[in-house]
């Protein structure tokens, strides 16, 4: 048992692990850690599943067994369906103890549907249908399209969690979207007290982007450059402390109770790319400064064995956020954007995502023609 995973747990964040294959599903390695590290989420996206895909011959069993007619799109759906569905098994349990709170595994819309409102709907209705399973979470990026598709997909009654946002403005874009979807269903008398629903804020890239930006101006403006300097390592902490204010205030108050007697659930802040990209940073940073209650951090294996070795525990998501809009606001009086680089983000973590699903398909392509049997 890991005590600092553990008192992670106890201080109401909840610990999902950001990576999924078949091989920890199958031999023993995710029931361990659901059973002893206090883990009771996990994550997926393209990139995750680009990977898992790629590497030795798991999957190619049942790659073997799909009809040669059935597209790769649907092929890679098939299968990622079945990881998704046996993880949603093994997380059974929590999301029974807790009521249908925790316990989730998200599987995200093809990245190509961004845009596309009514596309995203259709897909993720499709794979609802296809994992059946009542702990599944449809992953939909956080655009102004996908704001409309949450809406009406919780709406429907399936739990969504909202992918890609890295500003606070498109945070309060996608708590709107949720609250509105709640209203309607409620107003069609249907039941809201088990619809579950993530916002993962994105957070190391942030700094990443802009430490970057800091460095340039640094060197052109010698003069400024402690000022500069000074501020790195600053933004993405306090764009994340301010997402949290921004969800205690939305669900607070008169239509908030409303939503609340009838049974509802917030939709939880979720701590995303919580690795440390900078080694000069404290490898479990990400972590250590946005613990709280009702939020989610999703940690990939390696954050998560830093924290297990030698994270530390305090309540400090809504510590000094008055610091945080101070350093926010250096930052633009230095003439840096923050609106500019979280727009910038989510067109690279769009493209990025984009990518990973072209060349996930081009591999699974080359993967079912060695695997198909030799034509006589």
């Amino acid at each position: 048992m890991s005590a600092r995973l553990h008192a992670l747990h106890a201080a109401g964040q909840s610990l999902w692990l950001d990576y999924i294959d078949r091989t920890m599903l199958s031999n023993g390695d995710l029931a361990r850690r659901i059973a002893e590290d206090a883990l009771t989420g996990m994550t997926s996206n393209p990139t995750i599943f680009e990977k898992a895909l790629a590497e030795g011959a798991a999957y190619d069993a049942q790659l073997a067994t799909l009809p040669s007619s059935l597209s790769d799109r649907d092929a890679f759906f098939e299968v990622a369906a079945t990881d998704v569905r046996q993880a949603c098994d093994a997380f059974r349990t929590v999301y029974d103890r807790t009521l249908g709170l925790d316990g989730f595994v998200s599987l995200e819309v093809s990245p190509d549907l961004a845009r596309d409102t009514a596309g995203t709907v259709a897909e993720a209705r499709r794979l609802w249908a296809i994992v059946d399973r009542p702990n599944l979470m449809i992953k939909v990026p956080g655009t102004p399209e996908g704001a409309e598709a949450i809406r009406q997909l919780i709406a429907d009654g399936i739990n969504v969690n909202v992918t890609l946002l890295f500003s606070v403005e498109a945070h309060a874009r996608v708590i709107e979207a949720y609250l509105a979807g709640l209203e309607a269903r409620a107003a069609a008398g249907l039941p809201i007290d088990r619809i579950g629903s993530v916002a993962s804020f994105f957070v190391s890239r942030v700094d990443s982007a802009i430490d970057k930006q800091l460095g340039v101006m640094a060197a052109a403006a010698p003069e400024r450059a402690e000022a500069l300097l000074a501020l790195q390592g600053k933004a993405a902490i306090a764009n994340a402390k301010l997402a949290y204010r921004l969800f205690q205030a939305s669900f607070s108050g008169a239509r908030w109770a409303a939503l609340s007697s009838r049974g509802a659930r917030v939709q939880r802040p979720l701590w995303a790319s919580t690795s440390t990209k900078n080694p000069a940073y404290r490898d479990v940073i990400y972590v250590e400064e946005l613990i709280g209650p009702d939020t989610v951090n999703t940690l990939p294996p390696a954050t998560l064995e830093a924290f297990r070795d030698h994270g530390e525990v305090r309540a400090s998501v809504t510590e000094s956020v008055a610091e945080a809009e101070r350093s926010l606001a250096a930052l633009e009086a230095h003439g840096v954007s923050l609106q500019s680089v979280t727009d910038t983000l989510l067109a690279e973590g769009l493209a990025s995502f984009e990518q990973s699903f072209v060349t996930l398909l081009a591999g699974l392509a080359r993967k079912r023609a060695a695997l198909a049997p030799a034509a006589s």
